[in-house]
């Protein structure tokens, strides 16, 4: 990955704020009621309105950690 291939955010896509930065943090989702955790997750959160802007990178890594995908990915395999 190419310092041109990071997603640069200035402003707030929902709300408009200046305020936007990216963060590394822990990521907390559920499936099926079901709680998992995806580590050390880069992407954008906005303290103003509370949107998250995830790129590529941090959707894939997601995913990777996803128990829905992993059900998907059993069944194409066989």
């Amino acid at each position: 990955m190419t310092m041109s291939d990071i997603l640069h955010i200035k402003t707030c896509p929902t709300c408009g704020s200046d305020k936007i930065k990216r963060v590394v943090r822990d990521v907390t989702r559920k499936y099926k009621g079901q709680a998992y955790i995806v580590p050390k997750v880069g992407f954008y959160d906005c303290p103003n309105c509370g949107e998250k802007v995830y790129d590529h990178e941090a959707m894939l890594k997601i995913r990777a950690y996803s128990p829905a995908y992993r059900k998907v990915e059993l069944l194409v395999e066989a």
